[in-house]
C-alpha cells in the first residue's frame, strides 16, 4: 500500500505527510455519500512516504481530490476523514474551530451541566469522544491519528470552556475498549494531567448521581438517555414501577422523583446495584426506590409465576448484538424480555423499551415489538418514539452514529378491549 517511514510527530501531534491515498475505481461509495470512513479494500495505492497516524490527501481513482484524513494500515477502517476540502490547513485553528462548533451546538440544544461535548464523526472529529461531568472531562480515543492529537484536543477544549467561565478541575482518559486493539494501539485508563477525585456528583433532570469516571461503564454514565429518563419520569405518579437492567438506577430514580408509589430496579451487577442504592440515598428516595441484584430474564419469569403486576416497566438492556452475525440471536433475547414484561403490565399500563445496538435497525426493532405483543396478547398504543439525546447527534449518512431506539407504549389486554 506504500512505503512506511518512521518519523516523529509534530509537537502538537499534527503531522501532514505528502503521501496520497488513491481509491479504486468504483470504490469510496460510503465516502461519496457523506460518510467519513475509507476501508482497506477500497484503496488502490498510497503514493509517497507516511507513518500510521499521519494526515494525508485522498484522491479518487481519476485524481480528483476527496479531502484529508488520517491513515492507519493496521485498521480495516484505514482512513478516517477530517475534511472534504483538500486545500484545508489542518492546524490548531482548524481543530479549535471544530471543538468550538461542537460546544456551541451543545449550548443551544442540551443542558450542558453534564453532556457529551464531542461525539466522534458526528462532530467531524473521528475517533474522539469528550464527556463533561460537572467540572470533569472524560476523554475516549478510538483512532491512532486522533490519539496523537489528544493532548492538544484536551488543551483546546479546556480553553474553550474557560472562555465561558467553566474551569475544568480534571481530565480522565477512558480509552480502554477493544476498539484500541483494532487500531494497533494500547488500551489506556488514567489521568491526563494532575490526579483528582474521580467520583463526581452530577445533577440531571433534578436527580443527583455519583458518577465513577474511572471505573463506571463507558465513560462513567449513560448520558444518551437523559431526556428519555425525563419522559418516563413524567408518567410515574402513583405507579408501581419496575426498572430492568437498572445499572446505577437512573430510570428508577427519575420514576421516584416523578412521584411513583414504589420502584424496584434489577441489575445483574452487584457493584451497579450498590451504586444505585447510594444514588437513591443521595436523593432521599431510599424508602421508595429499591434495588436488587438478579438476572432480568429469570426475574421476569418469577414475577409471572407470582402473578405480580406493574403500572410501568422500563427495559433498558445492554446491546444484545454488536455484529451483524448475532442479530438473529439478539432478536430472540429482545422478544423474550419484551413479551415477558408486557405480560406483567396491568391493563392500561405502560412500557418503555429500547435498544442501544445500531445493528438492531428501527424496522427490526418495530417488528420484534409487534411479535412480542402478539405473544403477550396485548395491543400497543404508541405514546412516543425517541432516540439518543441531542448531544449524541447523528448524520443520516453515518449509520453508526444512530443507535438508540426508544419507545413508550400504553398496553391494553386483547381480552379486555
Amino acid at each position: 500500500m506504500g512505503v512506511m517511514m518512521q518519523s516523529a510527530s509534530s509537537e502538537n501531534g499534527i503531522k501532514m505527510s505528502r503521501a496520497v491515498a488513491v481509491l479504486k475505481k468504483g470504490e469510496g461509495r460510503t465516502l461519496k455519500n457523506g460518510g467519513m470512513w475509507i476501508y482497506d479494500n477500497e484503496i488502490a495505492s498510497c503514493m509517497g512516504h507516511f507513518e500510521n497516524g499521519d494526515l494525508l490527501q485522498v484522491h479518487d481513482f481519476d485524481g480528483y481530490p476527496m479531502g484529508i484524513g488520517f491513515i492507519n494500515t493496521n485498521s480495516r477502517i484505514t482512513i478516517r476523514m477530517l475534511t472534504r476540502n483538500a486545500q484545508t490547513n489542518i492546524d490548531e485553528n482548524f481543530l479549535r474551530s471544530r471543538l468550538q462548533s461542537a460546544w456551541d451546538y451543545r449550548k443551544r440544544t442540551v443542558d450542558t451541566s453534564s453532556c457529551r461535548i464531542v461525539f466522534g464523526e458526528a462532530d467531524l472529529l473521528p475517533g474522539l469522544v469528550i464527556d463533561k461531568y460537572a467540572d470533569v472531562l472524560v476523554v475516549q480515543v478510538s483512532a491512532l491519528g486522533m490519539d496523537r492529537m489528544k493532548y492538544l484536543m484536551v488543551r483546546l477544549m479546556k480553553e474553550i470552556l474557560e472562555e465561558d467561565g467553566i474551569t475544568i478541575r480534571g481530565v480522565y482518559e477512558r480509552s480502554d475498549g477493544h476498539y484500541r486493539d483494532q487500531e494497533g494501539i494500547d488500551r489506556v485508563n488514567g489521568f491526563i494531567g494532575p490526579a483528582f477525585d474521580t467520583k463526581v456528583e452530577i445533577v440531571e433532570n433534578g436527580v443527583h448521581y455519583y458518577v465513577d469516571t474511572a471505573n463506571g461503564q463507558k465513560t462513567g454514565f449513560f448520558l444518551d438517555q437523559k431526556y428519555n429518563r425525563k419522559a418516563v419520569g413524567r408518567l410515574c405518579r402513583g405507579f408501581d414501577v419496575l426498572d430492568c437492567f437498572t445499572h446505577t438506577g437512573s430510570f428508577a430514580l427519575n420514576a421516584g422523583l416523578g412521584g411513583a408509589r414504589s420502584v424496584l430496579g434489577i441489575d445483574a451487577s452487584e457493584l451497579a446495584v450498590e451504586q444505585a442504592r447510594e444514588n437513591a440515598r443521595l436523593n432521599g428516595l431510599q424508602d421508595t426506590v429499591h434495588f436488587q441484584t438478579g438476572d432480568v430474564f429469570s426475574f421476569l419469569d418469577e414475577q409471572a409465576r407470582a402473578k405480580k403486576q406493574y403500572d410501568l416497566i422500563i427495559l433498558d438492556p445492554p446491546a444484545f448484538t454488536k455484529s451483524k452475525n448475532s442479530v438473529k440471536a439478539a432478536l430472540r433475547g429482545y422478544r423474550q424480555i419484551n413479551s415477558s414484561a408486557m405480560k406483567l403490565i396491568r391493563n392500561g399500563g405502560y412500557l418503555a423499551t429500547c435498544s442501544c445496538s445500531h445493528f438492531m435497525t428501527p424496522d427490526l426493532f418495530r417488528k420484534m415489538l409487534m411479535q412480542a405483543s402478539i405473544a403477550a396478547h396485548v395491543h400497543l398504543r404508541q405514546i412516543e418514539v425517541r432516540t439518543q439525546a441531542p448531544d449524541h447527534p447523528f448524520f443520516w449518512t453515518s449509520e453508526d452514529s444512530y443507535y438508540l431506539k426508544f419507545f413508550i407504549f400504553q398496553l391494553f389486554s386483547s381480552r379486555e378491549i
